[in-house]
């Protein structure tokens, strides 16, 4: 019956510990354990007592797989003899007090689980005392023998420092533990349980809680104490499980951006250098270009944003780059102009009019090849497909204006606002006729001179007139005029061409002059 009750007693005990268990390993970690249980002596006696005994142990994890370390403890070993037959020992009763030191290593079955079998083997001295209770037999001094333990056991983690252990062992010793050699060999049996407690942090254990164990940071080369190793805001376990990313490298790809940033504010692959694959890497789409990284062509005009910075030069962020009314991809592929140029032939029209207005040929001065630009056909109201039309004396008087070096030309009706340097709704006219004179005849250089009415003080006048001349030379530069040919100076109240006493007076004095200077 004590024999079934035992039974059932370490089956429920293996039951409980195991479902509540906590998954842990013993690798790299030292451990104590604390032991007590049953022993039963096998001698040369008859008959068996069952005795108590308690040990110690200390080891450390060599591997998940396996464990070295010392096991020492106290055994009462008991045994009768009955009928006493035996000369050398006329005793019916024999007591050893035992005390047992052994190397031993231990052999992890199933490391890392919650319920982790285990068996065992060693070797080391037995030291002992023999008595009957009343004396000692024969003597009263310590004899000593081999002890060989081999066990099997379980341990059952239900903390991840401390687990419930069930074992049991043999234990050979020598022949003459009961002081008489016989035909049976000397050994005992054992059945223990205790606790196991496990110092520090082993490699199975995950310290800052980043997804990875110990040792995989280790083997990684990560720090096992710090979640984010790199400080790039993702933890190690996400890099290398999730993003396949280095858990070392702030940037694991090179693109210019951390891995975090790109995960969370970017959401572009850290693993990937050029996410959307449009030729530019993540780091210059967002630091450099301004592009979305995730799109081959953020500005929709279908040319893809490395092409467009790479290739063409162009804005990715503005599908027509120059404004001239022609989406950048329709210039390069479809009427092979200039995607940085608003007039990439010169003659005075926008590539956009050109195309869808005039129908002339953006990319020649002079569509019809009559010798009069285009810009200047439009202007003067001759076809710029016709080359009939062409003939010198129907070109427009407004050009020659500009052609005699060391006359000043008044821009009549480019007029500004008073005391501004706002151009007035129809000075756009007269610049356009400015306009195509210039781009008629490109060796033209001029002085654009700037005037203003006597009204406010002289610094305020002059500063105002070089405003004005400027206003007009950025609006020609516009249009397709190179900077180079065109000089603005402000010239004040100087050489006014009308009285400054009537309210039309004063408006002929804010002008501009044009005056060829070469």
């Amino acid at each position: 019956m004590a024999k079934h009750c035992i039974t059932f007693a370490v089956l429920g005990a293996c039951c409980f510990f195991a479902s509540a268990g906590v998954a842990q390993s013993t690798a790299g970690r030292w451990s104590l354990g604390v032991h007590g249980g049953a022993n039963l002596w096998v001698n040369d006696m008859n008959q068996r007592k069952v005795g108590i005994g308690g040990e110690l142990f200390a080891r450390y994890g060599l591997s998940p797989f396996f464990s070295l370390g010392v096991q020492g403890g106290y055994e009462d070993l008991k045994a009768y003899q009955n009928p006493i037959y035996i000369p050398e020992l006329p005793e019916n009763y024999l007591k050893l007090r035992a005390t047992n030191l052994s190397l031993v290593g231990w052999v992890h079955l199933a490391p890392g689980r919650a319920f982790a079998p285990y068996f065992y083997f060693g070797g080391g001295l037995m030291a002992y005392k023999r008595s009957n209770t009343l004396v000692h037999i024969p003597a009263n001094k310590y004899y000593f023998s081999i002890h060989i333990p081999v066990g099997v056991g379980f341990e059952s983690f239900f903390k991840p420092n401390m687990s419930f252990a069930l074992e049991a062992s043999a234990r050979a010793l020598d022949d003459r533990t009961e002081n008489f050699r016989f035909k049976s060999p000397d050994w005992y049996g054992t059945v223990k349980a205790g606790l196991n407690f496990y110092l520090g942090s082993g490699l199975s254990d995950d310290d800052d809680h980043d997804g990875l164990t110990n040792a995989q940071e280790i083997q990684l080369g990560s720090d096992p104490n710090n979640p984010d190793s790199d400080g790039d805001g993702l933890k190690d376990g996400e890099e290398v499980r999730r993003y396949k990313t280095d858990p070392l490298k702030t940037d694991s790809d090179g693109d210019g951006l951390t891995d975090g940033d790109e995960v969370f504010k970017y959401h572009t692959d850290p693993s990937q250098v050029d996410t959307d694959g449009d030729g530019l890497s993540d780091g210059d789409e967002v630091l450099k270009y301004g592009s979305d990284p995730l799109k081959i062509d953020t500005d929709g005009d279908i040319l893809t944003d490395g092409d467009e910075v790479l290739k063409y030069h162009t804005d990715p962020l503005k599908p027509d780059t120059d404004g001239d009314g022609l989406s950048d991809w329709d210039e390069v592929r479809s009427y092979h102009t200039d995607p940085n140029k608003a007039d990439t032939d010169g003659d005075g029209l926008l590539d956009g009019d050109e195309v869808r207005r005039y129908n002339t040929d953006p990319t020649k001065s002079d569509t019809d090849g009559g010798g009069v630009a285009d810009g200047a056909e439009i202007l003067r109201g001759t076809n710029p497909l016709d080359p009939r039309d062409d003939a010198p004396g129907q070109e427009p008087r407004q050009k020659n204006m500009l052609m005699e070096g060391g006359t000043p030309v008044v821009l009549e009706g480019v007029n500004f606002v008073s005391g501004s340097a706002r151009l007035l709704n129809n000075a756009e006219k007269a610049l356009e006729r400015a306009y195509a004179a210039l781009a008629a005849d490109p060796n033209i250089k001029v002085e654009i001179v700037g005037y203003t009415d006597s009204q406010g003080s002289k610094a305020l006048n002059n500063r105002l007139s070089l405003q004005r001349a400027q206003a007009a030379k950025a609006w020609l530069v516009r249009k397709g005029i190179d900077e180079s040919r065109l000089k603005a100076v402000g010239k004040g109240t100087d050489d006014p061409i009308d009285t400054n006493d009537t309210p039309e007076g004063r408006a002929n004095n804010r002008r501009v002059e044009f005056h060829v200077i070469k």
